[in-house]
């Protein structure tokens, strides 16, 4: 352990004390030096959690042993040196929390990465799951399909998929493995005894296990233990509870663990977007609803957009979306993607409307997935491309894309840019440097996109993205805005906050176009970290 190493070389730097740490990894196994400034003997009887500090005379001298707590046996040693027996209890106190938070935090990294590599094949159920998603309309067909993916992955013989239907305030079964959904009975939200209820109601995961909450509504698709998952529909308001997502009978016997737990949760936000595309197109089947159609559809669109406060505290982001229609083709995307790390999308599908909508909703959902698979946005970008190709190919249209990776720790910022052209930096001095398209657009193709690295100034630097309905913006003559006068804008107002900035933009445009109609969707995200 490297820098374990280094902490105790800088004690012994402060102190003139000798330092070690030994571990077992293996209860009853060899005891080993996990790091070490110096050859410390390891004695034969070593205390206990219970037994405090103990004074040991080894081979080079006289030494004090303590136990580290934690989940992993370990010990610290102090000595020999010139210290008083004082000092040296004292020096013994201060660095057992600091080797226990060590120890505790490189145990964490460990388990996170075997996880990941014994999640592999959960990673590509989530590929399946968006494909599936992109691909149908039907609510029933789509939960048929993803619940026998689900079983498959965490080995489930019997689950079901439940529905809220707000008209009577029942959970009905869409889909179900295992049993026939047409012999089962909906179940009232505020039933007492159902665990689908009650975790619907709480909005939290629930792990019963044979002999608790017994329902006979939902005995058909139960055997035993039942890992219960709520479909929440995410806003930048807060969640919305849509159905649950239940499994159980698992053929290895073994009890459903906190990584399922987690995968179910995230597939579960994708079936809550199945969920509501489904409500949608229903709702447009009905000509004389059409009006509620439109605005539901521009509600919807605009909660898949994330707030900007989800990349807090790493950034700060200000973004604003306006389709020339009820719904449009723009998007944006932000994601934390850890070490101090945030990634910001923004993208333009060709034309605007309902078809661009649909495309925009299937690329918003695929971006989530592969933003979080790979630190590279050259790679995100195609792997992107890779999900939504068929339907750019149906549809003919194409993705103007850029996504940019911001290092806050490290100074430096990573991007690819697939055909969009008003992606800047904005730099302390006001300088406006153009982040270049390295990439034609998505779909027009099939170039893999190229990943750039430049420097970035923390608290100076200002990530500016705009599509091209903000440059091409019309007066009552007919004139375009252009480019200069926003980044013009934006450079007086650099010193406010990104919320700030991006108000003053779009109150430029509205200075500018007055009552001329929009041509184009407006996109504008500015970040700051």
């Amino acid at each position: 352990m490297t820098d374990l190493t280094a902490v105790l070389s800088a004690y012994r730097a402060a102190t003139q004390c000798e330092a070690a740490v030994w571990t077992q990894p293996v209860p009853d196994g060899k005891i080993v030096v996990e790091a070490s400034t110096g050859d410390v003997t390891i004695p034969a009887d070593l205390p206990t959690g219970a037994q405090g500090i103990r004074s040991v005379d080894s081979a080079v001298g006289h030494v004090l042993v303590s136990a580290v707590p934690g989940p992993r046996r370990a010990w610290l040693v102090l000595g020999p040196c010139a210290a008083p027996q004082a000092d040296l209890e004292s020096y013994m106190r201060f660095m057992v929390p600091v080797v226990a938070q060590y120890l505790q935090s490189a145990l964490e990294v460990e388990h996170a990465a075997n996880e990941l590599a014994e999640r592999y094949e959960e990673i590509n159920l989530l590929y399946t799951i968006s494909e599936i998603l992109g691909r149908t309309v039907s609510l029933e067909e789509a939960a048929r399909t993803i619940l026998t993916e689900i079983s498959e992955t965490v080995g489930a013989r019997r689950a079901s998929i439940l529905v809220h239907d707000p008209s009577n305030d029942t959970l009905g079964v869409v889909a179900a493995l295992g049993a026939d959904p047409s012999q089962t009975s909906s179940i009232a939200v505020q039933d007492p005894c159902s665990v689908s209820a009650r975790v619907f109601r709480t909005q939290h995961p629930l792990l019963v296990e044979g002999d608790q909450m017994l329902c006979p509504a939902e005995a058909p698709y139960r055997r035993g233990s039942m890992l219960s998952v709520p479909i929440m529909w995410t806003t930048p308001r807060g969640g919305e509870p849509l159905g649950v997502v239940n499994l159980s009978d698992r053929r290895s016997t073994q009890p459903f663990t906190a990584g399922d737990q987690k995968l179910i949760a995230a597939i579960a936000t994708q079936i809550g977007t199945a969920i509501q595309n489904a409500r949608l197109v229903r709702a447009s089947l009905t000509q004389e609803r059409l009006l509620y159609e439109m605005e539901l559809a521009h509600d919807l669109q605009m909660k898949l957009l994330p707030a900007g406060h989800i990349v807090s505290p790493d950034a700060v982001v200000a973004a604003r979306v306006m389709p020339a229609e009820s719904v449009g083709g723009d998007f944006y995307n932000l994601f934390r993607l850890g070490e101090r790390r945030v990634g910001a999308m923004i993208g333009d599908v060709s034309g605007h409307g309902y078809q661009a909508a649909l495309i925009m909703a299937l690329t918003m959902s695929a971006s989530a997935i592969h933003a979080q698979t790979t630190a590279d946005p050259g790679e995100t970008l195609h792997a992107l491309f890779s999900t939504v190709r068929d339907e750019l190919a149906t549809t003919e249209m194409f993705i103007s894309a850029f996504y940019g990776v911001v290092d806050r720790t490290r100074g430096e910022m990573l991007y690819a840019n697939t055909g969009h052209p008003h992606a800047f930096v904005v730099g302390a001095d006001g300088n406006c440097e153009r982040l270049k398209a390295n990439a034609p657009p998505l779909g027009m193709a099939v170039e893999h996109p190229a990943t750039t690295r430049r420097s970035w100034d923390p608290d100076n630097d200002l990530l500016v993205l705009f599509t091209d309905g903000i440059a091409d913006a019309r007066n009552r003559e007919g004139k375009r805005l252009d480019e200069d006068p926003v980044l013009d804008c934006v450079r007086a107002n650099r010193a406010e906050s990104p919320a700030k900035i991006v108000e003053r933009v779009f109150q430029l445009l509205d200075d500018y176009t007055g009552d001329v109609p929009r041509r184009d969707d407006l996109t504008l995200v500015v970040l700051k970290s």
